[in-house]
């Protein structure tokens, strides 16, 4: 099992990255969540499998089509056990 924090920058706030995220995590069957910040950020956490973690990690990468991503910055961070993946607000 593999957990990261991620916080994406850039245009990520008002082009669905969370339901998005939320639609990729569940296709790779990674659980977690996605949360706008107050900087426009977007800050998610994800757990599963080292794979599904990494390709979780290249979507936030890429994010959805109207998205424009500047940065992505992983951290590892302890498992949690979530149950799925959620949008927070």
């Amino acid at each position: 099992m593999k957990a990261v924090k991620i916080t994406v920058t850039g245009k990520v706030q008002g082009v669905f990255y969370r339901a998005s995220a939320r639609d990729a995590a569940e296709r790779l069957h990674v659980t977690g969540f996605a949360q706008n910040q107050p900087d426009g950020s977007v800050y998610l956490e994800a757990e599963g499998e080292e794979e599904d973690v990494n390709s979780f990690i290249a979507w936030c990468e890429a994010g959805p089509p109207r998205a424009k991503v500047s940065n992505v910055v992983v951290e590892d961070t302890g498992i949690k056990k979530f149950q799925r993946f959620e949008i927070r607000r």
